[in-house]
């Protein structure tokens, strides 16, 4: 470090008072970038001997202070020949100013200096982050554009609590880290920095210093923009632009009581659903954007009758082929499909067309990428130390610390999020089980048991029941579901009883047991009847969604089609028995893109689905038809989902005809008149006058039948309404017989048979006791009755002639 001094044109020797006041340990802790309390030094700071501004400004010529006032220009002085300045204004207060910079090309620039501005965190901020309940940490960590004593700028704001130093690095600063070092604030581990002159759209990171003074960059685990991959970088933006136009909505879905309402959820990942024509070699970036997706999509979700999307994550993602499970940037909508502002005009567009829209959420772990989380400050900050707790062996990816207050305090306010500032009208929070299970995944050896000896993470349950509670406590109508593939218990039940509080679960163990039943030759399905009947046993444990997702169609599992057995027709056939006995069961409704137009390949990332197939094949635009109905259906019989979560909205009329491979069952609400029967067959053999047991005498009209030929069927329907016969059938007293069409589903509505009138019965009145009347009172009345004549009645038969 050299020290120059020299004396100003007014023969007063300043360097020697400067001298006096210049700290030169933290002059240098400055020069060489380790400083974590610039403020302590650069900036103004008034002194008995006049107003101190000090700056580091590497390759600059020549420095000067410009008063704004009286626009008058101070010299710096250049105390550490690797750009450290200084100059003593005779003033008391501290004025307005800015920094006139000349470059060694000669080029001037003036700016803001960065130190003159205090700092924007509060206290408060600050213990609430320490204690992990900043629920709305969004707002204070991160770049958030704003004005500051009318400048504009970016205030910037990090967790890193051992690093040595942090600077906020990009094109405005040629991402040079010796410039912008942040402030560490208390033992908060919080370094924040306004930086004027920083506007929305530019990019940046954050130059890390960490111990062995080492520097990295990574980009802002807040940030809510990111460059598009493999660009690295996060990008400055607000998201206060978009205008909201779905007040009604949000205020409908806070009345709603999803428990008692129909969800046919429509699964998609936005890159592949269509991906517009592109000129050859930029297949890589052949999406549309969010605001071209928003119409398209909405369109087809209405002709379909889904009632909500489920978006494969949508959050910043390096790698395309991870589909968004592993997310680098929590806070931003990922780049290939636009702008933060496009997204939610795209939610905004679905909540105005009836169309709510579910997040994936990927709260189970994050990749090893050098610029996220992973050794973020230098230490495994996000992460636990020992692999055996921080790292999945099958999945090449990191664990959360979900025991350090801060990390929880991230997920928790991320998911509060994508409620808050984008609309959502749900988290579907992937791979829960790996969160639960300390040796999920793992062998002997590659894991560390609970405090008790157990297998359960103690520390992600706490961060759950967290969650949860703060979502309930919200009372938007915003809903948690879980991915969990376990048996967990009480994965949907109250917290106060020792639940996790999610509103629904994925049923998986439904998905598992009844596509591998699908996937049977029908001739062999009788062997395992009870992967069709099992659901049954534990449908009311949990609030379920049933589901049939990406996860089924990928590789090599093969599509929805298929996993169907038999020739063309059968595989169609078996298709559209498949849905509707799902559609039937208890439980909400998901099916992924593709799989509702029977697409044959496997879903892949970096292909269009294939619509074609619907315009070329009647097959294909049939079975999407009959998906677009089965959810009309659902939607219109309260049987259907009103009890959803209540044993008493079902009822088996036979689950025991294993040899047929038909089962019988009645859906219902608390009016009998609402009920619905259904009859399924999972064989290719037609049952003509097949009796069915039913729950009450009465009407029964089929009002949807697989086999119809619209569907693509043979026709064997029931077009008669059947009148129940007292005969005892299935256990029951009255029964039909109707045609059960083969491989096929049938859905007949009941109406009771109304109660014989019942004749009126004469009651025997007493006559009251009147006084007797004298005749010589009252002369007696007389009228003339009418007789009215009698047809004679006739014995015997009238013969013919």
């Amino acid at each position: 470090m050299v020290f120059r001094i020299e004396k100003d044109d007014g023969g007063m020797d300043m360097s020697s008072v400067l001298y006096d006041l210049m700290d030169w340990a933290e002059i240098e802790a400055v020069v060489y970038s380790e400083e974590d309390h610039p403020r302590r030094i650069l900036g103004p700071h008034v002194t008995k001997q006049g107003v101190l501004i000090q700056a580091f400004v590497p390759y600059a010529r020549k420095l000067e202070v410009k008063v704004t006032k009286t626009g008058k220009l101070y010299p710096m002085e250049l105390v550490d020949e690797e750009g450290f300045y200084a100059v003593l204004l005779p003033e008391k207060k501290i004025p307005e100013y800015t920094l006139s910079i000349t470059y060694g090309d000669g080029q001037v620039k003036e700016m803001q200096d960065a130190y003159s501005f205090p700092g924007v965190i509060t206290e408060k901020d600050r213990n609430l982050f320490t204690k992990g309940i900043h629920y709305n940490v969004y707002d204070v960590l991160g770049a958030h554009p704003m004005r500051i004593n009318g400048v504009a700028g970016t205030q910037f704001a990090v967790w890193a609590p051992n690093a040595i130093r942090v600077s906020v690095v990009g094109d405005f600063n040629s991402w040079d880290g010796r410039t912008y070092q942040m402030e560490r604030l208390g033992d908060s581990g919080i370094f924040e920095l306004f930086v004027p002159g920083v506007l929305e759209e530019m990019i940046y990171k954050y130059e890390i210093k960490v111990k062995g003074g080492l520097p990295i960059l990574k980009a802002d685990p807040y940030a809510f923009g990111a460059e598009l991959r493999p660009n690295t970088a996060s990008v400055v933006w607000s998201l206060e632009h978009h205008k909201w136009k779905d007040a009604k909505w949000l205020e409908k879905r806070k009345k709603a009581d999803y428990d008692k309402e129909p969800m046919a959820i429509y699964e998609l990942h936005l890159g592949s659903w269509k991906k517009p024509q592109v000129p050859e070699g930029e297949e890589d970036n052949a999406f549309y954007n969010y605001r071209e997706l928003a119409p398209m999509i909405a369109e087809y979700v209405k002709k379909m009758n889904y009632t909500h999307i489920e978006l494969m994550p949508i959050m910043e993602h390096p790698f395309d082929g991870s589909w968004g499970y592993q997310v680098t940037g929590y806070y931003a909508a990922t780049a290939r499909y636009g702008t933060p502002e496009d997204f939610m005009y795209f939610v905004d567009y679905m909540h105005n067309k009836g169309i709510g829209v579910i997040l994936d959420w990927v709260p189970a772990h994050f990749p090893r990428d050098a610029f996220g989380l992973a050794n973020f400050d230098g230490t495994c900050l996000y992460e636990h130390f020992d692999p055996r707790q921080g790292s999945h062996p099958h999945w090449g990816t990191l664990i959360y610390n979900y025991g350090r207050p801060q990390v929880s305090n991230f997920l928790i306010a991320n998911a509060l999020f994508w409620v808050d500032k984008y609309h959502a009208d749900g988290i579907r929070m992937d791979a829960v089980a790996s969160m639960l299970y300390l040796d999920y995944g793992k062998n002997d050896g590659e894991w560390v048991p609970n405090k008790y000896g157990g297998n359960g993470n103690l520390e992600a349950m706490d961060m759950l029941r967290h969650l949860n509670t703060v979502f309930k406590k919200r009372k938007d109508g915003a809903l948690l579901i879980a991915e969990e593939s376990t048996a967990w218990p009480k994965i949907t039940g109250s917290i106060k009883n020792d639940g996790l509080g999610f509103d629904y679960k994925w049923n998986m163990g439904w998905m598992n047991d009844f596509t591998n039943y699908m996937k049977t030759d029908p001739l062999f399905r009788k062997g395992c009847h009870g992967g069709l009947t099992f659901s049954m046993v534990y449908a009311y444990s949990e609030k379920f969604i049933l589901v049939l997702s990406h996860d089924e169609v990928v590789h090599g599992k093969g599509s929805m089609i298929n996993k169907m057995p038999g020739e063309y027709e059968q595989k169609f056939a078996n298709l559209r028995a498949a849905y509707g006995f799902m559609m039937a069961h208890p439980g909400k409704k998901l099916l992924f893109m593709g799989q509702d137009f029977a697409q044959f390949s496997e879903w892949s990332e970096e292909k269009s689905l294939e619509w074609e197939l619907v315009e070329q094949y009647d097959s294909h635009r049939k079975m999407q038809e009959y998906v677009s109905v089965l959810n009309a259906l659902y939607q219109k019989y309260p049987a259907f989902y009103q009890l959803d979560s209540n044993p008493k909205g079902f009822e088996w009329i036979n689950c025991n005809d294993a040899e047929k491979s038909i089962v019988s069952f009645v859906r219902k609400t608390t009016k009998k008149e609402e009920t619905m029967l259904v009859v399924c067959n999972f064989t290719p053999v037609v049952r003509e006058k097949f009796g069915v047991g039913v729950p009450f005498a009465g009407k029964y009209k089929e009002i949807f039948n697989s086999d119809d030929v619209k569907f693509g069927g043979d026709g064997n329907t029931n077009p008669r309404v059947k009148t129940s016969k007292k005969q005892e059938w299935d256990g029951r007293d009255n029964s039909i017989q109707i045609t059960v069409p083969p491989l096929g589903i049938a859905v007949f509505t009941c109406t009771p048979e109304k109660p014989a009138a019942k004749k009126p019965v004469v009651k025997k009145t007493t006559a009251k006791k009147t006084e007797p009347v004298k005749l010589e009172d009252k002369k007696p009345k007389t009228e003339k009755l009418e007789t009215k004549k009698e047809a004679p009645v006739k014995k015997g038969r009238k013969k013919k002639k």
